[in-house]
């Protein structure tokens, strides 16, 4: 019989703790890609997506796979359409997350190439149903990708779930999110951010903005350009420091509140919710309409408009100067200053109060 020693023994007890370990620890591996070409499309179903600015050419993209079966995952690349794209492949219909929370559950289709999300199927396969989950069996893995993005580009990007971080980027950028946030920062261009249930941060944004979000509050400041538009089905939108031409925000239910507001067409519409509106300038067009709650719109002194109110039910408070063509407890028309913007206000259930910013 063959005698182990101390010595061994203690190296074939360390053998196994370290095989042990390295059976349970988180995969990782980094690969970098460079994408080049007029539209970059990029879809990943799970991890973090941070968005940067580029100093190349070409759009690069770094990916680091991650969780005990991260090096199950694959990426493919190559043209499909008009865009030039780079695809994670996951092999399972089943997708575990731990990160997203343990009873955190969605579905999606997603097609054999790896695409998803995107509304332009020209003929294509829907795909098949995947299922992401904070927890359970199948396949625990996702990527994090770092994109770095040359100004002027127009970029696609598409996530199922996890989080996305846009920064300090000049280009075309559109963000297209089943279950997951969206925090940006400091751009310029066209932003366009599609979120079908999560919340959309926007600070400091030059250039048209298009916010849209199934299921989630939406919080923008600091935005100037030509438009910005919001679209919730259910959810709060609070948007302070604007500077466009066209501000259009709708929400199916959800206070509105937009603060600083300077713009040429204002137009707010919420199903179920109060709206208050500040103005720093004259408007050519403000339209508010709520089903359920109460509008408070604050103007400045200098302010023209041919009013026109109506409340199914609730009082009409003016705080300024008004010549009167009709007034009633429930509906009010007349001018303010030289008359030459347009205010309509529709609420079904609440008041109005329009005060002097002074």
């Amino acid at each position: 019989m063959k005698k182990i020693t101390n010595s061994a023994r203690g190296i074939a007890i360390a053998s196994a703790i370290t095989l042990a370990i390295s059976a349970s620890a988180t995969f990782t591996q980094a690969q970098s890609y460079d994408l080049s070409g007029r539209h970059v499309a990029i879809y990943n179903l799970v991890g973090q997506v941070n968005v940067q600015p580029a100093r190349g050419s070409a759009v690069t993209v770094d990916v680091n796979f991650g969780g005990p079966d991260g090096n199950e995952l694959r990426v493919e690349a190559g043209a499909i359409g008009e865009a030039e794209t780079l695809r994670v492949i996951y092999p399972d219909d089943q997708i575990t997350y731990s990160e997203w929370g343990r009873r955190s559950r969605t579905e999606l289709r997603v097609r054999a190439d790896g695409t998803f999300g995107d509304s332009d199927w020209r003929g294509r396969s829907r795909g098949d149903e995947i299922t992401i989950s904070g927890r359970g069996g199948g396949l625990e893995a996702h990527a994090d990708l770092t994109i770095a993005v040359p100004a002027g580009q127009r970029v696609s990007i598409y996530l199922a779930v996890g989080e996305a971080i846009i920064e300090n980027v000049n280009g075309d950028i559109r963000m297209d999110t089943h279950s997951a946030p969206v925090f940006a920062s400091g751009t310029s261009g066209t932003l366009t951010v599609d979120v079908g249930s999560g919340q959309v941060e926007v600070r400091g944004a030059e250039g048209d903005v298009d916010l849209d979000s199934g299921s989630g509050s939406i919080d923008v400041s600091d935005v100037s350009g030509g438009s910005l538009l919001i679209d919730t089905g259910s959810g709060s939108v609070t948007a302070v420091g604007v500077a466009v031409d066209d501000l259009n925000i709708d929400t199916g239910s959800g206070r509105i509140t937009a603060e600083g507001v300077s713009a040429r067409d204002i137009m707010l519409d919420t199903g179920s919710g109060s709206v208050e509106l500040e103005v720093t300038e004259n408007a050519d067009n403000i339209e508010i309409d709520t089903g359920s709650g109460g509008v408070r719109v604050t103007v400045p002194e200098s302010f023209g408009a041919s009013v026109d109110i109506d409340t199914g039910s609730g009082g009409i408070e003016l705080d300024m100067p008004i010549t009167m063509r009709r007034w009633q407890r429930d509906h009010v028309q007349g001018t303010i200053g030289d008359g030459g913007g347009r205010l309509l206000i529709d609420t079904g259930s609440g008041s109005v109060r329009i005060l002097s910013g002074r």
